[in-house]
């Protein structure tokens, strides 16, 4: 009896340290990166990517530099994150082949710009750091304009789930509203339906239930915002990136939502304590191919500090809003939500 009550303890010990692991990675903390903690050590690959696995779930991660081979066929040069991401029960890849998946987007101020500066993310020198079999990073040296220093951490869980983490810092005062505007973007191929979904309301009702997602044009009813966020951000009338600052009529109220493409689910869960915004538009990857994606504003910066954001994502073959919603449970959990 008394071992038979040994192992049981030790089972259910086991059992909560697995569990506590995933709580425990994703808790707001600083020295996540290379970027704020130079005592993890890292490599260079000699080539822009490197392929991420576990539980059937396949993720190539590249810079934003052009790679044309087996892994990444065509990949255009200006898209940076989860080049191709797939699945056991799909082998195809999830995003536009030429473009890609949590592709880091914009930094701004809500003024217009150059191109080249509104897209500055995507035309600067990117760095692959491996940091093990699971773990890369992009880093990012100081932006030519902005002078933001950042660094994104993608790293594959047991389950196959991507929890991709940024840190960065901003090296000189140049955001003319005392804001930094971030924002990411992820190309879907082809899906069979172009909206997305999240637990919300629709003001001024007050009743909470399922949101569908629909924008009737890119640019257009294209952000929502959540529940509690009272936050305003000073921005030029001009100011081109249409998708930041043009609002839809709902607002979310957990900061998590998903998308539907070829009987797969791809889901996007975030942190309450980062006030993302979710930003969705029917053509952002070309006709048909929609664009899922979010923003993380950082209000009355500080040179030198670094700020953080966690987010994690995942795919799975989609039967029902009720399994979407318990397959997520703990990540949800983890990042800090409520669970309804």
């Amino acid at each position: 009896m008394f071992l038979k009550s040994r192992w049981a303890t030790a089972a259910i010990v086991l059992v909560g340290v697995v569990f506590s692991t995933i709580l425990l990675s994703a808790e707001k903390k600083q020295g996540v990166t290379t970027l704020s903690n130079k005592l993890i050590s890292y490599s260079v690959p000699e080539k822009p990517y490197m392929v991420l696995r576990a539980a059937g779930v396949e993720a190539v991660i590249v810079t934003n530099e052009a790679v044309d081979d087996d892994q990444l066929p065509g990949h255009r040069a200006g898209y940076s994150g989860v080049g191709r991401l797939s699945h056991r029960e799909r082998p195809a890849n999830l995003f536009v082949p030429p473009y890609a998946g949590l592709n880091y987007e914009h930094i701004h101020d809500g003024e217009p710009r150059d191109r080249t500066i509104l897209f500055e993310p995507r035309n600067a020198p990117m760095e692959l750091r491996r940091i093990d079999d699971r773990t890369v990073e992009l880093y990012q040296a100081p932006s030519p304009h902005y002078g933001l220093e950042s660094c994104l951490r993608y790293h594959m869980l047991d389950d196959g789930v991507i929890e991709m983490t940024l840190e960065c810092i901003p090296r000189r005062d140049t955001f003319e509203h005392g804001y930094i505007g971030l924002f990411w973007a992820s190309y879907i191929h082809q899906p069979e339906s172009l909206d997305i979904h999240f637990w919300g309301t629709t003001p001024p009702s007050t009743v909470d239930g399922w949101i569908r997602g629909v924008t009737p044009a890119h640019g257009k009813l294209s952000t929502h915002i959540g529940s509690r966020d009272r936050r305003r951000f000073s921005h030029a009338d001009d100011f081109p990136l249409t998708l930041v600052f043009n609002r839809s009529h709902h607002q979310f109220r957990d900061p998590w939502y998903y998308g539907i493409s070829h009987g797969m689910a791809w889901v996007q869960m975030f942190r309450p304590s980062d006030q993302v915004r979710l930003t969705q538009s029917p053509s952002g990857g070309g006709a048909g191919n929609p664009a899922w994606d979010f923003q993380f504003f950082i209000p009355r910066y500080k040179l030198g500090e670094c700020y953080q954001m966690v987010m994690r994502g995942m795919y799975i073959p989609f039967q029902s809003r009720q399994q979407i919603e318990k397959a997520t449970a703990p990540h949800r959990q983890a990042l800090g939500q409520r669970l309804r």
